[in-house]
C-alpha cells in the first residue's frame, strides 16, 4: 500500500470510528477494494454494493440490510448521486470525496467509462447536496495527503486539502 492510500485509509478509519460502532451493519456503495478490506480487518461489519447502476436505479440500495451507508470515494463517479442519498433507508451516512483542485483537471480514465469523476466537489457543494437529500451534516474534516514531490503540482497539493469526510444523520 502506498503512502497516500495508507494516509487515506487510516484517516477514514479514525473518522468512521468516531460515529459508527463495530456492531452496526455498514453498506458501502463501492465495489470490494483495499479500503473495505482494511475496515473489515479493523472489525467493522461492512458489505460492498456491487453490480448495480445506482444512477439509473437508486432504489436498489434498499435491498440490502444495513444501518449505515458509506460512500468512500464513490459519489464523484455518479452522474446523479442525489437519488441514492435521498432513497437510502439508512439513518447514518459517512462519505469521503476528493476535493476539487483549482490547479488540476478532473480525473478521467479514457479507457474506462466508470473510472472517471463526473463531479469533483468543493466542501460546500457536498454539504448542500446532502442537506437537499434529507441529511444533517454533523461533522466534517478535510485532509491534506502526505507530501510526495513529483513537480510543481505536488507542492500545491501539499498545502491544499484533497479529501473531504462527512458524517451526517437523516433529518427527523
Amino acid at each position: 500500500m502506498n503512502k497516500v492510500d495508507r494516509f487515506r485509509f487510516e484517516n477514514t478509519h479514525k473518522f468512521l470510528s468516531k460515529y459508527i460502532t463495530n456492531e452496526e451493519q455498514i453498506l458501502d456503495l463501492g465495489t470490494p477494494n483495499q479500503l473495505s478490506d482494511f475496515l473489515i480487518n479493523k472489525g467493522f461489519k461492512l458489505q460492498n454494493a456491487a453490480g448495480f447502476d445506482f444512477d439509473l436505479n437508486p432504489e436498489q440500495v434498499n435491498q440490502y440490510g444495513y444501518d449505515v451507508l458509506t460512500a468512500f470515494e464513490v459519489l464523484e463517479h455518479l452522474v446523479a448521486p442525489f437519488g441514492i442519498l435521498q432513497q437510502t433507508k439508512a439513518r447514518k451516512l459517512v462519505v469521503t470525496v476528493p476535493l476539487r483542485l483549482w490547479f488540476a483537471p478532473a480525473y478521467r480514465n479514457v479507457n474506462d467509462p466508470y473510472d472517471q469523476h463526473y463531479h469533483e466537489f468543493e466542501s460546500w457543494q457536498l454539504d448542500m447536496l446532502l442537506e437537499k437529500a434529507g441529511w444533517t451534516v454533523k461533522d466534517s474534516e478535510q485532509w491534506t495527503p502526505p507530501f510526495q514531490f513529483n513537480g510543481v503540482r505536488s507542492v500545491l497539493r501539499a498545502v491544499t486539502p484533497r479529501f473531504y469526510a462527512v458524517y451526517a444523520e437523516r433529518k427527523a
